[in-house]
């Protein structure tokens, strides 16, 4: 299945992204700050469920990010559609309302990051209502300082354009895709409480985001709505 899916992306991967940038056209500033191999952690704002979907695209290298399990369990020829696209584009499967299976989806981040790979990640949680930046959750800091990857900040501009809440079909909106320099952390959290390691660091790369997507930012959580 492993060897399928790896597959699947190579196909999807020579032939999706150039025909995506010939249509949408996005505007990209900052990709040389992605390593060119080894662990990477890729953190971005969330506007759109075309996110997942427009760094790939960018990117030349796999970034590998959670889905919902719902896209992969389909039946019948578009179930089969559907799964053979998400697999295609390097997406793996989580349920996301099970508490145990979310809490699988760090390790399965940190099996991503340990074969050498960059894994996409969202610290808000979830997309962004009303266009603002929420506080980060730490996750994401958790795994940058138990597998020492780096981090680097992304800002996604335009995305809830592309494809808004409710749509199906991506609109022709041209995007812009802003990443930064890599925020590293060996070394760096030495001898600090972890809590506190892991709320810098998150911090920090908070700010980071606002400045690449210029986004107000909100004092809160963003609270995941389920009927998305």
């Amino acid at each position: 299945r492993v060897k399928g899916a790896l597959m699947l992306y190579e196909v999807a991967h020579a032939i999706v992204p150039p025909v995506a940038k010939v249509i949408w056209r996005p505007r990209v500033a900052g990709l040389v700050n992605i390593p060119e191999t080894g662990p990477v952690l890729v953190a971005s704002n969330h506007l759109s469920f075309a996110d997942s979907m427009v760094i790939p695209i960018v990117v030349p290298r796999k970034v590998v990010f959670l889905a919902k399990e719902d896209y992969f369990t389909g039946t019948g020829v578009k179930g089969a559609v559907v799964r053979g696209w998400f697999e295609g584009i390097g997406m793996v499967p989580v349920n996301r309302d099970d508490t145990k299976s979310a809490l699988a989806s760090l390790d399965v981040a940190l099996e991503v990051l340990a074969r050498g790979e960059a894994f996409g990640i969202y610290p808000e949680g979830a997309r962004s209502r009303d266009g603002r930046l929420y506080r980060g959750r730490t996750g994401v800091a958790q795994l940058a300082l138990t597998s020492g990857a780096p981090i680097v900040p992304v800002g996604l501009i335009g995305t809830e354009k592309l494809q808004p809440v409710g749509a199906t079909v991506p609109r022709l909106v041209r995007v812009t895709v802003r990443f930064g320099r890599p925020i590293r952390v060996a070394g760096r959290f030495a001898g600090m409480p972890p809590g506190r390691a892991r709320r810098e660091l998150t911090d920090e790369l908070m700010d980071a985001i606002a400045a690449l997507s210029g986004q107000p930012r909100a004092e809160g959580y963003n609270e995941r709505q389920h009927a998305v």
